[in-house]
């Protein structure tokens, strides 16, 4: 941990002030500041209230960057709970024709992540006999190995609703569909990187051993979430509501990663989390300029939008950069990402990891269906749709630049989380002795 602050806060609870950064964190916090900005600047100039939208905007950055620092358990379920409400209100207040059953189902889902995560930090620090909630006060390693594996399903389970993986994933596609893309930028790119970021850092890295044992159940996990993603977004007829599905199906390459806990997977799950946060940032945002200039999402109304007789052919074109970066195409860093993670995580979950990569190939499909209705075909009239201004294209030419950058040198992504992840590895027993010693005690 670098640039560490602590305040006393609150003896008696062993609440502190106490945040930091490491190589798990960093990139969240560049993740988050980034699309932050991205969401308030695309955001309609015609907003109502727009006090209160930006300052629950603010509130959102605010809470997500101080789950990525804290260091005490109570100070990360404070901020973990600080975006609950304003997240609900962006939803209902400026969200679609469905927002208030979208946003009160995010809520109850949520509201239920966070009771399971409070209760199992509670249950941590009471049977480790501790009196304070800092991260560096107390170990799980005196408990019993089923007392850990109790604690490390709540903690799968909660951080599993906010990520989220099937089949607690049925907030998400309303949640998504009804905000405005904005706020579909924040929750796609940021909230559900809290989920995974928090799996890592609690589940990983504060059981070792009991997630040796239950690291096969996670990858089998992480390869159903991935394929029926997939097959659930070939089916989608909304564009909106496609790309919502495809991140069901690329959170479960990060727990096959962290289920792996290779170096190199690690590195790669990492690289996942900032990779797919940038490019469902670029998706949602060209989705959103779409349906402001067409005035539909349907892919059975949509054609010719590459044409210029459209209006639309540099959206159309970072549309179609934004779906090969999502399909894994070399040369974008949506392939780096998932390339390292598949590498690092066959060596110990072979046939999950090849499921991965068949639903990476159907990411291919879908998003070839949606590029192939939208950006080409015949046109059926001669519509030429209201001019894109340069404050919409600014966006995601600056997400189109990230793309490209980190998928031609990878290495400015993947070095700075390497020294922390190879510490949390070294601290997790290989599975080979994890099997041998649970039969040895059968």
């Amino acid at each position: 941990m670098q640039f560490k602050e602590y305040l006393p806060w609150n003896e008696t609870l062993g609440l502190s002030y106490q945040i930091g950064v490491d190589g798990l964190s960093i990139l969240m916090l560049v993740l988050n500041s980034l699309l932050t900005w991205i969401s308030i600047y695309s955001s309609s100039k015609e907003t109502e209230r727009p006090r209160l939208f930006y300052s629950m905007i603010l509130l959102v950055s605010g809470g997500v960057a101080g789950a990525f620092l804290a260091e005490n358990l109570l100070l990360f379920f404070l901020f973990y709970e600080l975006e609950l409400i304003p997240f609900y209100l962006l939803i209902s207040i400026w969200g679609g024709e469905k927002r208030g059953y979208a946003g009160i189902k995010f809520l109850i889902y949520t509201a239920v992540s966070g009771a399971l995560i409070l209760a199992t930090f509670l249950g941590m620090v009471w049977l480790s006999g501790s009196t304070n909630f800092a991260f560096d006060a107390f170990s799980t390693e005196n408990l019993s190995t089923a007392k850990q594996i109790l604690l490390l399903a709540g903690i799968v389970l909660g951080f599993g609703i906010k990520i989220p993986l099937v089949p607690f994933h049925t907030w998400l596609p309303d949640a998504y569909v009804e905000a405005s893309a904005p706020i579909a930028i924040l929750l796609g790119g940021v909230l559900a990187k809290l989920g995974t970021y928090g799996l890592l850092r609690f589940g990983l890295g504060m059981f070792p051993h009991a997630w040796s044992i239950i690291a096969p159940t996670l990858a089998t996990w992480g390869a159903v979430s991935a394929i029926y993603g997939a097959v659930i977004a070939i089916a989608q007829k909304d564009i909106k509501r496609m790309v919502a599905y495809s991140s069901v199906g690329h959170m479960g390459y990060i727990l096959l990663a962290g289920a792996a806990s290779t170096p190199l997977a690690l590195v790669g799950a990492v690289a996942q989390m900032f990779s797919h946060g940038i490019i469902l940032a670029i998706l949602f945002h060209l989705v959103g300029v779409v349906e402001a200039k067409v005035g539909t999402r349907e892919l059975d109304k949509l054609n010719g939008l590459m044409s210029p007789i459209r209006g639309l052919p540099l959206i159309s074109a970072l549309l179609v950069l934004g779906g090969m970066a999502s399909a894994g195409i070399p040369g974008l860093t949506g392939f780096i990402a998932e390339f390292i993670v598949f590498q690092g995580s066959f060596s110990a979950f072979p046939i999950p990891t090849i499921l991965c990569v068949v639903a990476s190939g159907l990411t291919a499909v879908y998003f070839v269906i949606l590029l192939n209705r939208t950006c080409f075909g015949k046109l059926d009239n001669f519509a030429y749709y209201p001019k894109v201004l340069w404050s919409e294209k600014i966006p995601a030419l600056i997400l189109a630049a990230f793309i490209i950058f980190l998928g031609v040198q990878p290495t400015w992504l993947v070095r700075w989380s390497e020294s922390t992840t190879t510490t949390m590895v070294a601290a997790i027993p290989s599975l080979e002795k994890t099997v041998i010693s649970e039969v040895a005690l059968k």
